[in-house]
């Protein structure tokens, strides 16, 4: 499987260097960019809720998260009903550099997915699911769009 394994790493490196690029612009790297992308996608996101989505410690989590709030581009806001809990929005600066990076990264995909087969997005959906720990699967699905929330087929269907 070592081929595999240096695939994906270089797949990895150059799917998350056109983002590190403009990153840097901001004195930012790739933990800010997951905590801003999933504050971005789920704006009155729990801490609580971003610490068990990316799997990090709280301690981990209060640094960068300090920076995007002291910089403008993340906002804390009061639980309505629990005033002790903290809930994360991107500001209009936060959510003009999350698409940014998103876009930088959705133009390698749009590319990547002209040069293969019809089916080949579907696939790739498949197997990044299947490389998500057994136990954490239905979550991450969850946070998929609908139309790819789609179980693919276990022998157990097929019978």
């Amino acid at each position: 499987m070592f081929d595999l394994i240096e695939l994906f790493f270089f797949a990895y490196r150059d799917f998350v260097g056109d983002a590190d690029r403009l990153l840097e612009n901001y004195q930012f790297g790739r933990a800010h960019h997951r905590v801003l992308h999933f504050v971005y996608r789920r704006p009155g996101l729990a801490i609580a809720a971003l610490l068990d989505i990316l799997k990090i410690t709280k301690q981990s989590l209060n640094r960068v998260l300090k920076q995007l709030l002291d910089a403008g581009f993340v906002e804390a806001r009061e639980g309505a009903t629990d005033r002790r809990q903290r809930l994360l929005f991107p500001t209009a600066k936060g959510a003009r550099l999350a698409q940014e990076l998103a876009t930088l990264q959705s133009e390698r995909f749009r590319r990547v997915f002209g040069e293969l087969p019809p089916e080949a997005r579907e696939t790739t959906v498949d197997f990044l699911l299947a490389m998500v720990n057994a136990p954490d699967r239905e979550k991450v699905r969850a946070h998929l769009p609908p139309r790819r929330r789609r179980r693919p087929l276990t022998e157990d269907d097929a019978a």
